[in-house]
């Protein structure tokens, strides 16, 4: 068995060898034409490595040509399937920009916009790529409203504002749990106003009351009436909205202690 696995593995190391010796010479070949074909045929082999290098070094030679089409499109390809989803929508965005007339620009055009939503992060980081993925794509949509990538495309914009959603609320949410209730107040009520329809805005107006409750039990006598009453008029809205939340008693907890420290304020003329 041994002896089979060596013999084996003596032969693939052959075929390696034979493979990047034949790749590098068509790669030093001063024919155009060969490296075309060649990178053709790589690409068909799925060998996006090896075609993405030979398409690239023949890309300023056939620009202007028939192949220079084929060439920049099968670049962008060449990318995306190897991951690189950056440089792949750069090369898509070159080809629509390039060969707009083409019938291929439609599709460039998506995909230069799904490489984008493939690039962008995590909820957690920065969220620059997906908003630029998310405007290319509302691009896409307006200009090819009867598109068979349609369906896909709106995924696309809803998966991404899904996660600009989840970024949003976290952001939000971070002030709270660091105490800066001032900044969590303000960054829960425009999350609120930014995504009115989020599955996250229940906790987001609870969250409300309790940093409006938090920051009155921290202020100054002359600022806490002001903020005992926002907890009040919160409250109100919450029970309106949400009568059934598993956070009404905790919320009306604060509702019920807002009103005791009103009506101290009050006997001490504040």
């Amino acid at each position: 068995m041994l002896k089979v696995f060596q013999v084996k593995l003596f032969f693939l190391v052959l075929l390696v060898a034979f493979g990047c010796s034949k790749f590098r010479k068509i790669e030093k070949s001063e024919d155009w034409r060969v490296k075309y074909e060649a990178a053709t045929s790589y690409y068909e082999k799925k060998d996006y490595y090896r075609a993405s290098v030979l398409f690239d070094q023949v890309l300023p030679i056939v620009r202007g040509l028939p192949e220079g089409e084929r060439v920049q499109f099968y670049l962008g390809y060449c990318q995306y399937y190897d991951k690189n989803y950056l440089f792949a929508a750069e090369y898509f965005k070159t080809f629509y920009e390039t060969y707009g007339r083409s019938a291929s620009a439609e599709e460039a055009r998506y995909m230069y916009a799904y490489s984008l939503y493939l690039s962008s992060p995590g909820p957690s980081l920065d969220q620059t790529e997906s908003v630029n993925a998310m405007a290319a794509m509302q691009d896409f949509l307006n200009r090819f409203q009867t598109s068979t990538f349609r369906e896909k495309a709106t995924e696309v914009i809803m998966a991404i504002q899904v996660k600009l959603e989840k970024k949003g609320f976290e952001n939000a949410k971070h002030y709270y749990r660091v105490r800066q209730y001032k900044a969590a107040i303000t960054s829960l009520e425009n999350f609120t106003k930014n995504f009115p329809d989020s599955k996250f805005l229940e906790e987001a107006h609870f969250l409300v009351i309790d940093a409006e409750f938090q920051l009155a039990e921290q202020s100054i006598l002359s600022k806490q009436k002001e903020r005992y009453e926002n907890v009040i008029e919160d409250y109100k809205n919450f029970i309106d909205k949400y009568p059934s939340s598993e956070r009404l008693r905790e919320a009306e907890k604060m509702y019920a202690e807002s009103l005791e420290q009103l009506n101290r304020l009050k006997k001490i003329n504040i």
